[in-house]
């Protein structure tokens, strides 16, 4: 069977979307978005009818957003985060998003051409929040081998 990455992260903006805080990392989601569909390894995203995923609200909070994708690897997801412009935005990310002390991503394998959902990804936040690292619920920090089976 072949596996793919799955990755989930969350983060609580300062503001809505359309407020001056959240501006430019409201102009800067289609070409980044764009960036990572273009990507070696990419597999699918979580997105709505207009492209993106902020419009996608699970929580109560409206500013509490969620971004879920799937890769063919941890190197492809890598790639991407860290080594194109997408790595500009991480920088910056204390500027539109509020701190948080536990964990807001969490990386899993699933078999390939399964897309994973919100609960499912959330259930993988909580289980590495309470828990820790495991082989089903892991961080870039301490990545654990696809399946052999």
């Amino acid at each position: 069977m072949c596996y793919h990455l799955a990755q989930l992260n969350i983060g609580k903006a300062r503001d809505t979307m359309e407020s001056a805080v959240m501006k430019e990392f409201a102009d800067g989601l289609e070409p980044i978005n764009t960036l990572a569909e273009q990507s070696a390894g990419f597999v699918w995203r979580l997105k709505d009818e207009s492209g993106n995923a902020t419009n996608i609200h699970y929580f109560d909070d409206p500013n509490m957003l969620v971004n879920l994708s799937v890769w063919e690897d941890v190197e492809s997801l890598k790639g991407f985060m860290f080594k194109t412009h997408h790595m500009d935005f991480l920088k910056q990310r204390k500027r539109w998003f509020e701190p948080e002390r536990l964990d807001t991503y969490v990386l899993w394998w699933i078999p390939a051409g399964h897309l994973p959902e919100i609960p499912e990804a959330l259930a993988r936040l909580t289980q590495l929040r309470e828990q820790g690292t495991s082989a089903s619920a892991f961080t870039f920090s301490q990545v654990y081998p696809k399946p052999t089976e």
